[in-house]
C-alpha cells in the first residue's frame, strides 16, 4: 500500500465516536468580526460547537504535538489542484490555533494568483505581501489585526504578473527567516496555490518547516493527487487533511460534510 493510500485510509478511519460531545471554549472574537465574517464554512467562528470545528481543533492539537519539540512554526497549506479546500483549511486551522493562549498566529495569503482569505474574513487592505516584496515598505504596514483572538493577517497584496519570482526572491526568504525567529511562540500559516498548475507552492515549501496537503473526497483523481505528492518528495510533508468525506449519521442516514483527518508522513 502506498503512503497516499495509507493516508486516505487512516484519515477516513482514525476517528473517535461522534456520539461523544466535546465542550470547548470559543475563541475570543470582536463583535465587529462576527458581523463581517458571515460565512458558514468558517466553522471555527460560526459553528464553534460543531463536529467539524472539533475536527479542526483535533488537527491543531496534532500539529502542535508534532512540531513543538523543534518548534517547526512555519507551515504551508496546499493541494494538488483547485477546489480542494486548502484556503478554508488554512483559515480554520489558523483560528483554531489562535485559541491557544500560548501562541500568536500569523496567517499569510501567499496565493497571489487567486487570493481569497481577505474576502472570507471580510477585510480590506492597502498593502500586502506582494507590495512588501516589491516596495520599500516596513513589515508593520502589511500586518492586519483580525480581531479574532491573537490572529494577524498578511494579505496577498496587489496583483502581480510574476508571483513565483517574488516568492523565490532573496527578500521573501529573508522575510520567512525574520518572522520565524522574531517571535518563538508564533505559528505562521501560509496559504498557497495548488501544486500542479504553478510552481509557487513548491517554491514556498522549500523555505518553510513543514507542509500540510489537503485532499477533498471526489475531486481530484488519485493519479493527479499522486503526481502532486510525488512533487513534494523533497519537502517535509507533515500530514494529509482529507475533507468533505461522506459520513453515516448516528441515525443511519448518509450526509456530506467537512471532516478532517490527519496522518503523519512515515519516514522513507
Amino acid at each position: 500500500m502506498s503512503k497516499l493510500e495509507e493516508a486516505l485510509e487512516k484519515a477516513n478511519t482514525i476517528r473517535e465516536s461522534m456520539e461523544k460531545q466535546v465542550t470547548s471554549k470559543p475563541v475570543f472574537v470582536n463583535k465587529d468580526v462576527l458581523k463581517r465574517v458571515n460565512n458558514e464554512y468558517i466553522v471555527t467562528i460560526n459553528q464553534n460547537d460543531s463536529p467539524v470545528a472539533e475536527e479542526y481543533r483535533r488537527l491543531k492539537s496534532m500539529l502542535i504535538r508534532q512540531t513543538k519539540a523543534d518548534f517547526l512554526n512555519t507551515i504551508m497549506i496546499t493541494s494538488a489542484v483547485e477546489s480542494e479546500g486548502k484556503t478554508l483549511t488554512s483559515i480554520n486551522l489558523a483560528i483554531a490555533l489562535a485559541q491557544e493562549i500560548d501562541h500568536s498566529i500569523l496567517l499569510i495569503d501567499a496565493d497571489m494568483r487567486k487570493p481569497m482569505i481577505h474576502e472570507y474574513l471580510g477585510i480590506t487592505y492597502k498593502y500586502g505581501l506582494s507590495d512588501y516584496l516589491t516596495r520599500n515598505i516596513d513589515i508593520s504596514e502589511v500586518l492586519i489585526k483580525t480581531g479574532i483572538g491573537n490572529l494577524v493577517l498578511l494579505p496577498a497584496g496587489s496583483s502581480v504578473s510574476n508571483p513565483v519570482e517574488l516568492l523565490s526572491s532573496v527578500r521573501m526568504k529573508a522575510l520567512v527567516r525574520e518572522i520565524k525567529n522574531r517571535y518563538m511562540d508564533r505559528y505562521i500559516i501560509f496559504d498557497t496555490p495548488p501544486i500542479l498548475p504553478v510552481a509557487d507552492a513548491l517554491t514556498i515549501g522549500s523555505i518553510v518547516d513543514g507542509v500540510i496537503f489537503v485532499i477533498q473526497e471526489g475531486n481530484a483523481k488519485r493519479t493527479t493527487i499522486q503526481e502532486a505528492m510525488n512533487r513534494t518528495k523533497d519537502l517535509n510533508v507533515l500530514g494529509v487533511v482529507y475533507n468533505n468525506v461522506t459520513e453515516i449519521n448516528l441515525d443511519g442516514h448518509y450526509s456530506h460534510y467537512y471532516r478532517y483527518g490527519y496522518k503523519n508522513k512515515e519516514k522513507q
